[in-house]
């Protein structure tokens, strides 16, 4: 009875409630993106050396102190940035003591070419910046690590 006063009423439930499901798979859905780009660039070569410099770097470790946590890219920051040729990441890293940001430098010579870092540096919260990794030379051959 309630159906014949108001017609047209169940078409805007089942309207609401398509409204509905399309907003909880399209927020599943990009959270399911979010994830695996998140995934994609911490599985990377570049990546990975950089956590390597950072693991190995005893004035580094000391100012952040211990455990150190490995915090999510930011992907909107247009300062992380990752191309064919070139990659520019601001990694959140955290300890016992303080936290930063790892700003991180890489390239390679072509699509099939293998990553290598050029620089890596913490920038702490105060301001304070600690190199981790510097390539020097021009022909990029000498390694110093600082």
């Amino acid at each position: 009875m309630m159906w014949q006063k108001y017609p047209g009423s169940r078409q805007s439930i089942r309207l609401g409630i398509n409204v509905l499901f399309s907003g909880v798979f399209s927020a599943g859905g990009f959270a399911l993106v979010y994830y695996l780009i998140q995934k994609f660039h911490s599985r990377s070569l570049y990546y990975k050396l950089a956590m390597e410099q950072l693991q190995s770097h005893p004035e580094a470790q000391e100012a952040l102190g211990p455990p150190l946590n490995i915090h999510y890219l930011e992907l909107t920051d247009r300062e992380n940035f990752v191309d064919i040729a070139d990659a520019k990441l601001k990694i959140p890293v955290s300890g016992s003591k303080s936290e930063g940001l790892l700003y991180v430098r890489s390239s390679r010579g072509g699509p099939f070419q293998r990553w290598h870092l050029d620089e890596v540096f913490l920038e702490l919260k105060d301001g304070q910046q600690i190199p981790v990794f510097k390539l020097s030379g021009e022909n990029g051959d000498e390694v110093k690590n600082e």
